[in-house]
C-alpha cells in the first residue's frame, strides 16, 4: 500500500466479537460466601446490637471491593463497627482522623530525604493498609479529600510522578455526621460517587437499646471488644469476590438496573441523576445479596434492596422538591415502584 493510498471505512473497522451470554451455573457453590458472612456478623454480633443492614452492606462492599460511607448522629457505633469488621480479617487496618489542617501528604504520604543515601525515600501514608477507617471525612478541606479520589477509583497513589500500588484486599469505610455542619466540607460528587454505598444510621430501637445498656453494664472497660477474633484471610475475601462474579443475573435484571438509573436522570425531581457506574454498583452488589443469600442467582428483590443505599448520594433533588420537604429516599422509592419489575 502507497502512502497516498486509503483505507475504506468498512476495511478501517474493527471487528467486534460479541461476548455470549452466560447461562445460569447450576453448579457454583456459592455457601462459602453465605459462610464466611455469617462468620464474620457472629463476631461483630458479640458486641453490636441491631444494624443487620449496615453489616450486610458492609460485607457487600468488601466483597465486591467497594467502598462504603456511613452518616449518622455521634454515638450509634459507626466508628466501632468498622474497627470490630477490621478486626474479623486476618488484614491490616489503619484510621485515619480527618481534620481541618490535616494534609494530602498526611494520608497519601510524602517523599523524605535520606542524608546517608543523599536520595529521597517515599514514606508511606496511612492509606496503605487494607482496612482503612476515615473518622469524620468531612472535617478536611476539599485539597485532603481530593488525595482520595486515585487511591479509592484505581488503587493506587502516584506521587512525585511514581505510582504506588495498593494491597489487596483494599477496602474504604468512611464516617460522617450530617448534624454538626459547622467547620466540615461538603463532599464532592466526584467523591461521593466512588463510595458504592452510603449507609445512612438511625437511632436503634427501644428494644435494642435495652440489650446494649445489659451487655455492657459491667464493660467499661471495653474488655468484650477483645473477645472479637479474625475469621477471614486476604484468600478468603478474593474467593469470595470470585464467586459472586458468577452469579447469574438474567438479562431482563440488567435491563431493570438500566431502566432504574436512567430514570433518575430524566426523573423532573431530580437535579442531577446517577453515573453508569451507579449500575454497574447496583449489578455488584445485588450479586453479592444473592451469593450471601445462599442463591447463586439474582432476584429483582436484591436489587431493589441494595437500590437506596447504591442511589441515595448519587442523585440531588431539585431546589423545588428540596424546598417542599421532599426526600431523596421519597423520590428514589417512587421510582424504584414505578419501573416495572421482570417476571
Amino acid at each position: 500500500m502507497t502512502d497516498n493510498e486509503q483505507l475504506s471505512p468498512e476495511e478501517l473497522e474493527i471487528p467486534f466479537t460479541e461476548i455470549p451470554t452466560p447461562a445460569a451455573p447450576p453448579q457454583l457453590d456459592v455457601d462459602p460466601v453465605m459462610i464466611r458472612a455469617e462468620r464474620v456478623k457472629a463476631e461483630i454480633g458479640l458486641v453490636i446490637v441491631g444494624q443487620e443492614d449496615m453489616l450486610d452492606l458492609l460485607l457487600v462492599a468488601l466483597f465486591t471491593g467497594g467502598h462504603v460511607l456511613l452518616e449518622g448522629v455521634p454515638g450509634i457505633a459507626k466508628t466501632l463497627t468498622a474497627k470490630l469488621l477490621a478486626r474479623t480479617l486476618h488484614t491490616e487496618f489503619s484510621r485515619i482522623q480527618f481534620t481541618p489542617d490535616l494534609m494530602p501528604a498526611d494520608v497519601v504520604g510524602t517523599p523524605v530525604f535520606n542524608m546517608k543515601a543523599s536520595d529521597f525515600n517515599f514514606k508511606a501514608g496511612p492509606i496503605f493498609s487494607n482496612i482503612v477507617l476515615i473518622d469524620e471525612i468531612n472535617r478536611a478541606p476539599a485539597k485532603t479529600q481530593a488525595s482520595l479520589f486515585e487511591v479509592m477509583e484505581e488503587r493506587q497513589v502516584t506521587v512525585d510522578g511514581t505510582t504506588y500500588p495498593m494491597s489487596e484486599p483494599f477496602f474504604v469505610v468512611a464516617t460522617q455526621n450530617p448534624i454538626e455542619q459547622e467547620g466540615t466540607y461538603k463532599l464532592p460528587e466526584a467523591q461521593l460517587d466512588r463510595f458504592l454505598f452510603k449507609v445512612i444510621l438511625s437511632y436503634p430501637s427501644l428494644e435494642e437499646e435495652q440489650s446494649i445498656l445489659r451487655r455492657f453494664r459491667n464493660d467499661f472497660s471495653g474488655v468484650l471488644r477483645e473477645t472479637v477474633k479474625p475469621v477471614l484471610t486476604p484468600a478468603d475475601i478474593a474467593d469470595c469476590q470470585r464467586i459472586i462474579e458468577q452469579v447469574y443475573i438474567r438479562e431482563e435484571l440488567l435491563d431493570y438496573i438500566a431502566a432504574i438509573v436512567h430514570n433518575t436522570r430524566s426523573n423532573a425531581d431530580l437535579f442531577l441523576g446517577a453515573s453508569p457506574r451507579a449500575s454497574l454498583s447496583l449489578m455488584k452488589a445485588s450479586k453479592a445479596v444473592a451469593a450471601m443469600s445462599g442463591r447463586n442467582f439474582v432476584t429483582p428483590d436484591d436489587i431493589r434492596y441494595v437500590s437506596f443505599p447504591v442511589l441515595n448520594h448519587r442523585v440531588i433533588l431539585t431546589p423545588e422538591r428540596e424546598m417542599e420537604g421532599y426526600t431523596t429516599k421519597e423520590v428514589l422509592d417512587d421510582i424504584v415502584k414505578k419501573i416495572e419489575v421482570p417476571r
